[in-house]
């Protein structure tokens, strides 16, 4: 295809935007026919089919979710260079899609995207938490600019997509004050047989868990697992179990939560990896996650690494 016909990428993009044939048409003040024949011949040119229909809806295809990213982008360059010749004031913000995986720790995902927010000009973000494997065929669809989560891409998938470690750290296990106070004096013997609140064992961090706790013949008694880390933090408050928290969030926790800390290892660690489609990273806000989370967030974690590392360390 030599040229591409923008005229026939609205008609799409409307219809992908406005959900469906018959709000399209009433938006741009034409009938359906004309819409179907405009999508037809884009899919023409294109040679992918955009849309697939799902009993009474129409859904976009991968290549159609593709397409529809360049065509936001298109318009929205377009939208700015009318308000420019027309000497309206714009200020168009850098857009980033940010996959989450659902096991990553809150506070530590916030810790991770916050660069993005001191850039020297405007952004706009969209967070999206979801299972591994769906963020993945989204990124792989481009509708992603990167997935943040806490191992790499499993061998498994079958999608070109390419690991960025961001940096580990070690754990500290926390609990309410009366429970911590308690599991402090024989840390780490002493959560032996103590109620634990811990992540799912489908996660990295329970598999590198139960590592730890093998090695030590520690058996905490498992009250409850959870996939999401905020929740498990709040049932810690409530004093039902200790629990694992990555050290560079232990002190917003503490604050945040009212929990205290019984001890901490360097032995367990847990890695936070990025997850992008392309091999080399060029999006401003992507580099800016990567470098301030090589570079500031998990630098000193890393060098800790590379010293002499403590076993266990009671507070």
């Amino acid at each position: 295809m030599e040229f591409l016909n923008y005229h026939h990428l609205r008609y799409f993009w409307a219809v992908a935007k406005e959900g469906g044939l018959t709000k399209a048409a009433a938006k741009l003040n034409v009938t359906q026919p004309t819409i179907c024949a405009q999508i037809q011949a884009l899919e023409g040119a294109l040679e992918e089919k955009l849309f697939r229909r799902r009993g009474r809806r129409l859904e976009l295809t991968e290549a159609g979710q593709q397409v529809f990213s360049y065509a936001e982008e298109i318009f929205s360059l377009g939208s700015d260079l009318l308000s420019t010749l027309q000497a309206r004031p714009t200020t168009r913000p850098l857009r980033i899609q940010i996959g989450i995986v659902d096991s990553l720790p809150k506070l530590v995902s916030y810790e991770i995207i916050k660069p993005v927010f001191q850039l020297p000009h405007p952004v706009q973000v969209a967070c999206y938490e979801a299972k591994t494997i769906d963020l993945l065929a989204q990124l792989a669809a481009y509708r992603l600019d990167i997935v943040l989560a806490d191992e790499p891409s499993p061998s498994s998938v079958n999608l070109k997509v390419f690991n960025h470690l961001l940096g580990e750290c070690g754990l500290s296990f926390c609990a309410a004050p009366k429970l911590a106070a308690r599991l402090k004096s024989r840390f780490p013997q002493s959560l032996h047989e103590a109620p634990a609140l811990l992540p799912t064992a489908d996660t990295a961090l329970r598999r590198s868990l139960e590592k730890w706790f093998e090695e030590r013949r520690i058996r905490p008694r498992v009250v409850a697992e959870f996939d999401d880390a905020a929740l498990m933090k709040v049932a810690a408050t409530d004093a039902l179990g200790f629990c694992p928290l990555p050290r560079i969030v232990v002190d917003e926790a503490v604050s945040h939560y009212g929990v205290q800390v019984i001890g901490h290892t360097e032995e367990c660690r847990e890695q936070f990896y990025a997850i992008s489609a392309e091999r080399k990273l060029n999006h401003p806000a992507v580099l800016a996650i990567t470098s301030a989370a090589q570079t500031t967030l998990f630098g000193g974690a890393s060098s800790r690494k590379r010293q002499k590392r403590a076993s266990t360390q009671p507070v």
